[in-house]
């Protein structure tokens, strides 16, 4: 199968602005703004056990920034051709994820706070869960 398209170059990490303070820093980010998109959902996974992955889907219409709110963790990317390991440590980078790219998370240290802004509200119908029928998909 001849590949068309590399679809992980659009997966970016974005620099959030970042207001530093003897206090404590500050990073705010503003959707159609920081994100490419208008964010209509916020969500966080924390307390994920040691050894958990979570993930393991992609999405048919949303798009994610995916944030390491507090500790780190490791995103991994599939477009159905290649893949791609990013690496969150710092809550001033996001990572940007588009539509139709299967997603992975785990290396969660402990204490690690994963925030997501999403483009669309929850919708199961969204989701592709099962890889074979992601890669039916993908390679179209």
């Amino acid at each position: 199968m001849k590949k068309k398209y590399n679809k992980l170059k659009e997966c970016k990490l974005i620099e959030l602005p970042k207001i530093h303070d003897a206090r404590g820093n500050l990073t705010f980010i503003e959707g159609g703004k920081h994100v490419p998109f208008e964010i209509k959902r916020v969500y966080y996974l924390y307390d994920v056990p040691g050894g958990a992955v979570r993930g393991g889907h992609a999405h048919k219409k949303l798009q994610q920034l995916i944030i390491a709110a507090s500790g780190s963790f490791d995103v991994i990317l599939d477009d159905g051709y290649s893949r791609k390991r990013f690496h969150l440590n710092r809550s001033y980078y996001g990572l940007y994820i588009p539509t139709m790219i299967w997603r992975e998370l785990d290396n969660f240290s402990t204490g690690a706070v994963c925030l997501v802004l999403a483009s669309e509200y929850y919708d199961e119908s969204d989701y592709i869960r099962d890889y074979e029928e992601f890669l039916r998909m993908a390679r179209k």
